[in-house]
């Protein structure tokens, strides 16, 4: 789980590096062809069970709802947002998970978890207030919304799918359906490779090989082994971790509200995780 965080958290840092050399849909499918070619290797390695029946259903549902539609509305959010913003708007997601897992998928509500989720979110609340953004517009913010709905929408698809379906097989043919829904951006990707710097070209092949093909099957067979609420808190330490890259690698200095609420939001995920 912990490199889940460091490469998802990364990967906000990738796109916002990019910048305009890759418009979000040319981004998302070159980002999603490379993680399915990089899974497609690793499953003819391994050769899992391929999903079928309902778990099919199920994994190309979360295959269109993350890898495809929360991948391309990213993109787009961090054309209008920093990094550091974005990645707080975002993991609103696992709040939305554990409420719903607690009462669908019946996993209840842990103590623990609810103190856990109630710290951390305090964490993201007090970096957002902290502004370490240059600057926001009202349709980042909403798309920034919507990327969270959409991320919490396909973990929990994905928690049922796993039921019955192996890691790998799943994670890899869910990539595979993101990558064939975003086809239609297949012109642009095709016209804006030739022009665009090699920086930006590798760090779309960053964005598949790492924060997708490798951290989403990490981010499966955790899931697989716990419950979808106390897998999905541990994502509120995602924002910590990008207000230091951002500090890093795009110069977007944390404040001391962001540097505090970093630190409630890996509080927050360490008690969550707590065992009795």
């Amino acid at each position: 789980m912990a490199t889940v965080l460091v490469l998802w958290a990364s990967a906000f840092i990738a796109i916002r590096g990019i910048g305009d050399a890759l418009s979000p849909g040319a981004l998302a499918l070159g980002r999603q062809l490379v993680g399915a070619l990089a899974l497609a290797a690793f499953a003819l390695w391994r050769r899992p069970p391929f999903p079928r029946g309902r778990g099919l259903v199920l994994v190309v549902a979360y295959g269109l709802l993350w890898f495809a539609g929360y991948t391309l509305v990213l993109n787009i959010a961090e054309r209008h947002l920093d990094a550091g913003t974005t990645a707080m708007l975002v993991n609103i997601a696992p709040l939305l998970v554990a409420l719903v897992a607690g009462v669908v998928l019946k996993e209840g509500f842990p103590r623990p978890l609810m103190i856990g989720i109630g710290v951390a979110f305090t964490g993201v609340v007090l970096i957002a207030a902290g502004g370490i953004g240059p600057h926001s517009e009202p349709i980042g913010i909403l798309l920034g919304l919507l990327a969270a709905v959409l991320y919490a929408s396909g973990v929990l698809v994905q928690k049922v799918a796993l039921r019955t379906t192996d890691a790998l097989g799943a994670t890899w043919v869910g990539c595979a359906v993101g990558a064939v829904a975003l086809l239609p951006f297949l012109p642009q990707l095709v016209g804006e490779v030739p022009d665009a710097p090699a920086a930006a070209i590798w760090g779309a092949v960053y964005l598949g090989l790492f924060p997708s093909a490798v951290a989403f099957v990490l981010w499966a067979y955790v899931l697989q082994r716990s419950t979808a609420g106390a897998t999905a808190s541990a994502t509120l330490a995602v924002p910590a971790i990008v207000v230091l890259m951002s500090w890093l690698f795009l110069g977007e200095l944390p404040t001391i509200l962001g540097l505090v609420g970093g630190a409630l939001c890996v509080a927050g995920v360490a008690w969550s995780r707590r065992r009795r």
